[in-house]
């Protein structure tokens, strides 16, 4: 199967892509589903470790593809799963105060972040899903709630809004 190329023009899609690959748990997983599709449960067993963390950083960072895999007669379905990208292309500009926001944002832990994180889900849950809305509120650049938002499991950044993920209009 051919790999494509992974396009990068918004400078805060690089808090995923960081965060995938400065863990070598992470980077083990890519690796292994470069060669083939394969079921949480076989990484667990060929890797020896548990792979549910590093599957949904490695899907909020568009690193991985998912698909049922059809079962044998009286077994249920399982999702397997197998990575979308060999190459990055990155292409944005922005100043250097938003890039070590992001890359502050990227290394800090969860805990350092939380305050921020707390914040924006609550405004995005009671409705203040615009960017500007959120920037009042936090008083912090769009670009630092944007790289905020890309570290949260519940929140997706869609163009100039955040909503809760899975949430469709």
């Amino acid at each position: 199967m051919g790999k494509r190329t992974r396009i990068i023009n918004e400078p805060s899609d690089i808090v995923p892509l960081l965060r995938a690959f400065g863990s070598e748990t992470h980077k083990k997983v890519f690796d292994y589903l470069q060669k083939d599709w394969k079921t949480e449960e076989e990484m667990e067993r060929d890797l020896g470790f548990k792979v549910l963390e590093s599957l949904d950083i490695l899907k909020k960072s568009g690193l991985v593809e998912s698909k049922w895999r059809m079962p044998e007669p009286g077994k249920k379905p399982e999702k397997e799963y197998h990575s979308s990208y060999s190459r990055v292309q990155v292409n944005f500009q922005c100043t250097i105060e938003d890039l070590s926001d992001l890359i502050m944002i990227t290394f800090k832990s969860d805990s350092e972040i939380r305050s921020y994180l707390d914040v924006i889900e609550k405004e995005v849950i009671s409705g203040n899903q615009s960017m500007n809305g959120l920037q009042r509120v936090i008083d912090k650049s769009i670009m630092f709630i944007r790289g905020v938002a890309r570290r949260s499991p519940i929140l997706t950044v869609k163009g100039q809004r955040i909503e809760l993920a899975g949430e469709t209009e």
